[in-house]
């Protein structure tokens, strides 16, 4: 198989699996989407499992990336400033590849639920690196005592992905998401208050 043709499926299924989820996409609509007959695709991909587990591995080193070159500039001059700009840099990955979250969000619902592997492998690495990393600021007593570092990192998680996949609804009913300019300064503004008041950031939101 050509490095075309295998980016070709390997995003072709990308679409499928975080439109449809792992359960709801056939090899058949992979093939069909990728312009491929069924025999072509199974032979190159080993079957749709395997090209899940392709799919969810690119997913994570495009995040893992992500979050390593944001985590880099912490602490910085200004650690408050740096978890703000943590924040930023999560949510900007989130927009820019909405296909992420939605991969994971499918999973949150018990998307192919044979596959157990991913969240020990992947999830739970990217969580205690970003754990690990508030930790100074809350041993130099910028971040709350009280506060529980591991669930307000979910609890980020949780709501970036919730904007980037799903939007808020304006006053028609109409989904807004990252795609609008107001709807995403709106809700960059609600994050960075959230997080902030959560875990009891001194000064004023930024």
């Amino acid at each position: 198989m050509t490095s075309g043709q295998a980016d070709t499926i390997l995003k072709a299924a990308t679409r499928l699996f975080a439109a449809l989820g792992y359960d709801g996409t056939s090899t058949r609509q992979i093939a069909d989407a990728a312009g491929l007959n069924i025999a072509t695709v199974n032979y190159h991909v080993g079957g749709k499992r395997e090209l899940y587990l392709a799919v969810m591995e690119a997913a994570h080193r495009a995040e893992q990336a992500a979050l390593e070159q944001a985590l880099a500039r912490l602490p910085g001059d200004d650690p408050v400033a740096a978890i703000h700009r943590l924040a930023d840099d999560y949510l900007d990955f989130c927009v820019d590849h909405p296909e992420v979250p939605a991969l994971w969000m499918h999973r949150w619902l018990s998307d192919a639920s044979d596959v157990t592997e991913l969240e020990r492998q992947y999830v739970q690495p990217l969580l205690a690196a970003v754990t690990a990393a508030l930790r100074p600021a809350a041993e130099a007593g910028l971040i709350a005592d009280e506060t529980d570092l591991e669930y307000t990192v979910w609890t980020a998680v949780w709501a970036v992905h919730g904007f980037a996949k799903g939007g808020v609804l304006d006053a028609e009913g109409r989904r807004r998401a990252g795609g609008d300019r107001a709807a995403l300064r709106r809700f960059r503004a609600h994050l960075h208050q959230t997080l902030h008041r959560t875990l009891g950031l001194p000064g004023d939101p930024r």
